[in-house]
């Protein structure tokens, strides 16, 4: 059954409206990043705001030993939590399909762009590496926690700087940053379209959200890559739909993309 809010939001779009007044490849405003606001317990940190989405996102360094069939590469782990606070929807617990398909957006869209050099975060072939994990907490959502949370990871990379190792010991001295920061290859830039009805939006709002029949995050990449794709809801999306979706994502990215800069 069709909740009256989906009619309500799609009648509006079908008249080329939104409840908050945008139009429909409009991103909410401000759009803000601050580095650095967990200065002292993470290597690097960074608070974007959407709107009146938060997302808070930190790096931490640490060593271990490299994976078997990658001994001369380090790796990254991204970890998601959706903090009661930020949401009614949200409990406490461990990480529910929500969070676990932010934390892979985020991981895919860095991974599979190649924006860390994984060569580069090794220190002894077959023995050491740096591992690069990248925790993303929700502040407040008030809709795509998506576009933000890939905002967040990449300003707190930005960052990020390398504790000192003690090659000798063998162990990390956190109470002594380095100048050394982590180098990124690409900045690949994620930009998240639902299709309500016959109409395709950007950044959309928690109604906006709860009215979709399909959503499609795009991962992009330097020159017109695409680099990651996930999509959500139960309506399929057709070819064509997906290219026009696609399209969409690909002439938004620059826009995204000055902020970081």
């Amino acid at each position: 059954m069709v909740s009256e809010l989906k009619l309500y939001v799609e009648s509006l779009l079908n008249k080329g409206k939104r409840t908050d007044l945008r139009r429909f490849d409009e991103y909410r405003e401000p759009i803000t990043i601050e580095y650095g606001v967990s200065s002292k317990s993470a290597e690097g940190s960074a608070r974007v705001t959407l709107g009146e989405t938060i997302v808070i996102a930190g790096v931490k360094l640490g060593v271990d030993k490299p994976y078997p069939d990658n001994p001369d590469e380090g790796t990254i782990i991204v970890n998601s939590e959706l903090l009661p606070l930020s949401s009614p929807d949200f409990e406490a617990g461990p990480p529910d399909v929500n969070a676990i398909e932010l934390s892979r957006i985020v991981d895919r869209a860095i991974r599979e762009s190649k924006a860390l050099d994984f060569k580069k975060l090794c220190i002894k072939r077959g023995e050491k590496c740096w591992i690069v994990f990248i925790d993303i907490y929700s502040i407040n959502d008030a809709g795509n926690l998506f576009d933000a949370a890939n905002l967040a990871a990449l300003a707190a990379l930005k960052d990020a700087r390398f504790p000192k190792y003690d090659t000798e010991t063998g162990t990390v001295k956190y109470d002594e940053r380095t100048e050394k920061h982590i180098e990124l290859e690409k900045m690949p830039i994620s930009c998240t379209i639902l299709k309500i009805g016959k109409n395709f939006i950007f950044d959309p709002t928690i109604d906006e959200e709860n009215s979709m029949d399909a959503r499609l995050t795009v991962a992009t990449a330097d020159n017109d890559t695409i680099c990651a794709m996930q999509k959500g809801g139960e309506t399929p999306l057709s070819i064509d739909e997906i290219k026009t979706m696609v399209d969409m994502a690909l002439n938004k990215r620059e826009e995204l993309l000055q902020h970081l800069k």
